[in-house]
């Protein structure tokens, strides 16, 4: 994958540390599994696909460069991640966010 979008994030980094706190937050209350390839299941449900469609969301205004993707797969909710080869640490680092093995507040 290659882009011509900067490979920079424009979170401070307060906010980068209350995003990584929501990722974490919604990991402990609907991650079913993730790998370290960027494919990240949750539990479905309708406030668990508000609020991961949101981060989604908030994550594509901060990361233009990350391509993210939410589908319904097998009554899951599938989060892809992918990036240029360049930022696949940012890939690494959003599931290690949702797994709560990093710390974010």
């Amino acid at each position: 994958m290659s882009t011509d979008t900067p490979i920079a994030c424009s979170l401070s980094a307060t906010e980068l540390r209350g995003r990584v706190a929501e990722m974490r937050t919604l990991g402990e209350e609907a991650l079913i599994a993730a790998s370290d390839d960027g494919v990240v299941r949750f539990r479905d449900g309708t406030e668990i696909r508000e609020r991961l469609e949101a981060i989604v969301a908030e994550e594509a205004r901060c990361c233009p460069f990350l391509d993210l993707n939410v589908r319904d797969h097998a009554g899951e909710l599938v989060l892809t991640m992918r990036a240029p080869e360049e930022a696949e640490a940012m890939v690494a680092e959003l599931v290690s966010a949702f797994s709560g093995r990093i710390e974010g507040a």
